[in-house]
């Protein structure tokens, strides 16, 4: 279990610095990104996936969730809960070390940047319209999708005919692509209750300059609404037995 955390970690650290890093990249001022949109940002997230994946597995993850709502679809598919909570220590860990290393690596660029919620941005998600119930059903949806397409992914049927040995990972990353693209613009698609509370955590208690409040009356719906999309996803990929 040592190592499968280990993997957890690292793969989620990797995952948090380059894709808050791509947000940064485009909302902080002075960077040479700045202003370059929402394509960049998913397109930074895309890559940070695959790249967080390779590094989990790599260092002895072999599951790879990187998140707290593959892990509990992957519970809910197979009856094990057994990894549940020391993969939800090491995914909050690790977003919550990539998040410190987004900071440490934009450092002069937070003071030179006055938009408060701009920097807040770098670090968690927030609603395009503030609705609670809607933001819930956006981060549901987004994330049953998420859980049921990567399972499709390395299920039985495609696996004997589909893609090869170490695609896996690329074809999760096109799929955070498509989310992003598809469904991402209501809430900032979290999809993943570690990579929004690890980073809200981080900005909550990094000296950042100029930082505003790290709006935790919303930090539910990107936890509870990732969770409940896996569980029901996973629920699914049980039925129709993946």
């Amino acid at each position: 279990m040592g190592k499968l955390c280990f993997g957890e970690f690292m793969g989620t650290m990797v995952l948090i610095l380059m894709g808050n890093g791509a947000v940064a990249n485009v909302l902080l001022r002075k960077s040479k990104a700045e202003g370059s949109g929402w394509i960049v940002i998913a397109t930074g997230w895309a890559l940070a996936v695959m790249t967080g994946v390779f590094t989990a597995i790599a260092c002895g993850g072999s599951d790879a969730h990187l998140n707290p709502a593959v892990t509990i679809g992957s519970a809910v598919a197979t009856g094990d809960f057994s990894k549940f909570l020391p993969y939800l220590a090491a995914q909050l860990a690790g977003a919550f070390c990539g998040a410190t290393l987004v900071w440490v690596h934009f450092y002069p660029h937070w003071r030179e940047t006055p938009d408060a919620d701009s920097k807040l941005a770098c670090f968690c998600t927030s609603p395009a319209i503030r609705n609670p119930a809607a933001n819930l059903a956006s981060e549901v949806i987004g994330t049953f999708v998420l859980v049921l397409v990567a399972s499709a992914i390395g299920s039985k049927a495609v696996s004997s005919s589909g893609p090869a040995a170490g695609v896996g990972p690329y074809l999760v990353g096109c799929l955070v692509w498509g989310i992003g693209l598809s469904l991402g613009g209501t809430t900032g698609y979290a999809i993943n209750p570690a990579r929004d509370l690890g980073p809200r955590l981080a900005h909550t208690i990094l000296p950042i300059a100029k930082k505003r409040g790290s709006d935790w009356a919303y930090a539910p719906v990107p936890i509870l609404g990732p969770l409940a999309g896996g569980a029901l996803a996973g629920l699914v990929v049980k039925l129709v037995g993946f």
